[in-house]
């Protein structure tokens, strides 16, 4: 049974959401990540809730009969770190997240202080991977 996700996509101004984070590196870090993730997807970013920024949507269903829907890629400008919300197995890429530099993994998360810590074509492997993954799982 499909129960509604706490985190929906709203009409809320993408970039009025951007000009207000006070930071101007995650500003500008975020303003990055919109146009790689709209790239990767070819999908106009939209806001989830009041802080995700996502791209896309899909349907997912768990083995528990939990399901729902989500963006097929997203990131948030947290207080700590830009959070990317991936479709991978992170074990499967480490070779990428090796490459990657200063990161932290969470399930489903990846975490970057600022792209100036990561590398860029590592970062864009990695957001193609896992939208080719969130297609497949909806497919």
């Amino acid at each position: 049974m499909a129960t509604a996700n706490k985190t929906q996509p709203s009409s809320d101004d993408v970039g009025a959401f951007v000009d207000r984070i006070a930071d101007p590196v995650k500003r500008a870090d975020s303003m990055e990540l919109i146009s790689m993730l709209s790239a990767a997807t070819g999908e106009p970013p939209v806001l989830w809730g009041t802080s995700i920024i996502g791209f896309g949507a899909r349907h997912y269903r768990y083995a528990s009969g939990h399901e729902g829907d989500t963006a097929l890629i997203g990131f948030s400008p947290r207080a700590t770190a830009l959070t990317l919300y991936l479709s991978l197995n992170f074990d499967d890429h480490a070779e990428a997240l090796d490459r990657l530099g200063k990161h932290k993994i969470g399930k489903g998360c990846l975490y970057v202080k600022r792209l100036s810590d990561v590398d860029r074509s590592a970062l864009e492997a990695l957001v193609a991977e896992s939208v080719a993954a969130a297609r497949n799982m909806s497919a």
